[in-house]
């Protein structure tokens, strides 16, 4: 009886065994098409890159930036550089909300299409809308290039600390579309920008051609260490107690070839978020130093307001304090009385 009852059980093992085996077999297929098939793929091998997510990389800390030299370009139908030869670029950084900004230089300095004989193009550079109305503010922001088709976006997260790769990404789009360009001035969206006085620069035989960057240079910038600085850097991320010389991020000028040849560095320097600093590291690497501009009356910091037409009538770039006050000065300015 006993023995019975221990093959019974052995049978009973075996019917259990063999059946797991059988569900196993059954379902193999299925089990490789879910590992195949991550939940989380796109519906489709054509999924276009404006529906794309922001790329995801690891967290780079809190003084460096990732760059990992893949972002995309979202809006970029503008025929500047494409369908046009342009002599100047003047490109415009500004936050995807700043539609009040990008209006009024689009009526004032950024709507001179030909001076002194020279075409000059307009262009605004922004990255990805963020907070809850990010999706409205991308959907207007596609309006308004419907209408004006002057806007570059790229799918970075627009951000003060994210400066760095706005500036990148702005030379990725010069060094490809912009190769027979002469000129670009990188300028900010609250700055008065004198454009027959940046064209007469340029267009001045003892301007150089290439290598060439001028602006607000600044010398024997210390880099800071005081932690409760805005811009402070540690000493385990640079440690000379100087950055190389670089002009300010608020306006500076470049010839056309420099932007593939600062992109080629980048791999070999970890960018910081001082985006401007940055430029500075990459033309070190690269051997070349920028220009100091012939007067420094060219681009201001800090000008003493009013200006008078004779300062009005010197300048190329100068940071101003609102709107209002840049709209007037760029009506003064071209007004035949502004001149010393």
């Amino acid at each position: 009886m006993a023995n019975r009852r221990i093959c019974l059980k052995g049978i009973f093992i075996c019917i259990l065994v063999a059946g797991s085996l059988f569900f196993i077999y059954l379902n193999y297929d299925r089990m490789l098409e879910v590992k195949r098939v991550p939940s989380s793929a796109p519906e489709s091998a054509s999924e276009s890159a404006a529906s794309a997510p922001e790329p995801q990389w690891e967290d780079p800390g809190p003084y460096h930036v990732a760059y990992p030299r893949n972002y995309k370009f979202i809006m970029d139908d503008t025929p500047a550089c494409k369908n046009t030869t342009p002599f100047l670029v003047l490109m415009v950084p500004v936050a995807p909300s700043d539609v009040t900004a990008r209006d009024t230089i689009r009526k004032t300095w950024g709507n001179e299409k030909l001076v002194l004989g020279q075409p000059i193009e307009t262009l605004f550079i922004l990255g990805r809308p963020g907070g809850a109305d990010a999706e409205q503010q991308q959907e207007k922001l596609k309006q308004e290039n419907l209408q004006h088709h002057d806007l570059i976006q790229s799918n970075f997260q627009d951000s003060y600390r994210n400066l760095t790769i706005k500036t990148m990404v702005m030379l990725e789009w010069l060094a490809v579309h912009c190769a027979k360009t002469s000129y670009v001035i990188k300028i900010d969206s609250d700055m008065l920008l004198h454009v027959p006085n940046l064209v007469k620069l340029l267009l001045d035989h003892r301007t150089a051609k290439q290598n060439y960057m001028t602006g607000c240079v600044w010398w024997n910038s210390p880099v800071l260490r005081n932690p409760s600085s805005k811009f402070y850097m540690p000493t385990n991320v640079i440690a000379e107690p100087e950055y190389p010389p670089y002009p300010l991020g608020m306006a500076y000028v470049m010839s056309l070839d420099l932007p593939a040849k600062i992109l080629g560095v980048t791999p070999h320097i970890k960018p910081i978020f001082i985006e401007d600093a940055y430029l500075g590291m990459c033309l070190k690497l690269l051997g070349i130093s920028p220009t100091n501009p012939p007067e420094n009356t060219m681009f201001i910091v800090d000008p003493k307001h009013p200006l008078s037409s004779c300062s009005l009538s010197k300048v190329i770039a100068m940071t101003t304090t609102s709107i209002s006050q840049m709209t007037s000065y760029w009506e003064r300015s071209r007004l035949p009385e502004a001149k010393c």
